[in-house]
């Protein structure tokens, strides 16, 4: 499987033993193989194995200014500081083992020309040319080295702690919020408990990732815990066994019988939090909910099929959204189940300019099967689905490989969900009644005449309607209002849901 290449002038052994960073080509060779294998074979539009090992090869550049790579019609060759440094021909086919070992021998050759990439980690120069490589795809396929990706995992589908959030007050994490149910609640740890010592290791002086660090661990293992209270002579130290901590996703109160319930991602435990608060809702006689808002205001997404189970509890038939892709992996059609956890009761979503990908599946579906009025501005618009792959380093690649179709038949990439009711510009102490009336008032039907038509619109046109409610963070209260008044009248969610209804048959 390897192509004829330059032998490197230094091993790896031979720069460990002059006290230089390592730079192993089996592991390297794998990391790159793993890499170019998957965006060839994953990447939603087909991609040449050569571009991306050359731009990934370019990406050297960002550790020394001086590297400049050219193609030959056999080869690549790579200059540091305009003297030849590696050169090297192209692999006979396209074997992605083939190419990350070309890609490794020119990157070891030209460390013994350039001081900078002869100092640089490996995690760096891992870095610099899969984020050069990705970079030319498009803006979501991106790269994460070891640590960073670490973070993302632990976000997206949690990962071995105690349960605590914390601050950094005087030197040491000061407890500033308990999980309800988790080891840290169960062993009795208390909102302001400062943290002096995680097991062994004395904690003053740590920044928040060396704190998280420590106290995450594998499922089932075991932490000492010394801290001190207000109310304590002594430091008292407990200890806690770790457990499978989500971040906490969804968060409800109640305002006058309706419901207000915040989704600020969507993480493996986001759709279940939901059906449970759902269940609770309609189950508590002494607190009747009259309707719901789901606010996803600043929501920049996460896993696709959590946003699908969210959709599919207010909806009792229909589309949920449709993925294509080039990858046969990439292409499902979601439709609800028939199942309305809050059987029929009046629903408002409300989104902003933040509001991204997955929650723009739930806002998007609601929509269009006439089940929500959306209120807020023109979402972001982004309506593409990413994988992730886990590479042999630890870090991870994220890879764009399908778009959204929403159930009227748009594309959501670059058009994003446009509401109902509309607030862009509006002022906090602007009156929810006047603006409601603008949006669905006299001549509404007319305004919304192009937007009946998006599944068939070019860009130019796509855009268009963006700019007739611009994309917005909209952080504050008039929002809410706005979707109580909705669901305290009758007739006038009627007629703003009559729009969504004309929009979306229209399409279809």
């Amino acid at each position: 499987m390897l192509t004829l290449l330059l032998a490197a002038c230094a091993t790896p052994q031979q720069s460990s033993r002059q006290g230089l960073p390592e730079f192993p080509r089996p592991a390297a060779s794998e990391v790159f193989a793993v890499a170019l294998d998957n965006i060839v074979d994953k990447y939603i539009e087909p991609v040449n194995i050569k571009t991306i090992a050359v731009e990934g090869l370019r990406g050297l550049g960002a550790i020394d200014a001086g590297i400049a790579v050219e193609t030959t019609d056999q080869g690549v060759r790579l200059s540091v500081a305009n003297q030849p440094a590696a050169e090297s021909k192209f692999p006979a086919n396209d074997s992605p083992r083939a190419w990350a070992d070309m890609m490794v021998t020119v990157i070891l050759t030209s460390r013994e020309r350039s001081s900078e990439l002869r100092m640089a980690k490996a995690e760096r120069i891992y870095e610099a040319v899969l984020d050069s490589a990705l970079s030319h795809l498009d803006i979501f396929s991106r790269y994460a080295g070891a640590a960073e990706a670490r973070r993302q995992r632990a976000k997206r589908d949690g990962f071995g702690g105690i349960g605590v959030k914390f601050r950094i007050d005087g030197g040491n994490p000061v407890v500033t919020e308990i999980l309800p149910g988790s080891p840290a609640a169960i062993t009795g740890l208390s909102i302001g408990d400062r943290i002096l010592r995680i097991g062994d290791v004395a904690v003053t002086g740590f920044d928040n990732d060396r704190v998280i660090e420590q106290l995450r661990g594998p499922i089932d293992t075991h932490v000492k815990i010394t801290f001190e209270r207000t109310e304590t002579v002594q430091p008292v130290t407990v200890e806690i066994v770790r457990s499978h901590i989500v971040p906490e996703s969804v968060t409800s109160h109640l305002e006058n019988g309706v419901a207000v319930v915040k989704i600020d991602s969507f993480n493996q435990n986001t759709a279940e939090s939901i059906r449970r608060l759902l269940a609770e809702a309609v189950s508590d006689p002494n607190q009747p909910v009259r309707g719901l808002i789901l606010d996803l205001r600043g929501n920049p997404g996460g896993l696709l099929r959590q946003s699908i189970k969210v959709s599919d509890y207010f909806l009792t038939q229909g589309d949920i959204l449709r993925t294509l892709g080039r990858h046969t992996e990439s292409q499902h059609h979601y439709q609800a189940s028939g199942l309305d956890y809050i059987t029929g009761l009046p629903l408002v979503v409300v989104i902003d300019g933040k509001s991204a990908s997955a929650a723009e599946i739930v806002a998007a579906a609601l929509q269009d099967r006439d089940r929500a009025v959306v209120v807020g501005t023109a979402s972001y618009g982004k309506g593409t689905v990413q994988t992730v792959i886990r590479l042999p380093n630890d870090g991870e690649i994220t890879l764009t490989w399908s778009k959204f179709v929403a159930p009227s038949g748009y594309l959501l990439h670059g058009t994003g969900v446009i509401p109902t009711v509309c607030t862009s510009g509006a002022a906090e102490d602007a009156s929810p009644a006047s603006i409601i009336a603008k949006a669905i008032g006299k001549g509404a039907e007319d305004s919304a005449s192009l937007w009946r038509r998006r599944a068939s619109l070019g860009d130019t046109e796509r855009l268009g309607l963006r700019g007739g409610c611009p994309s917005q963070p909209r952080p504050g209260h008039i929002e809410i209002e706005i979707a109580k008044r909705l669901i305290d009248n009758g007739q006038l969610l009627a007629r703003a849901l009559h729009l969504a209804t004309v929009t979306a048959q229209a399409t279809e």
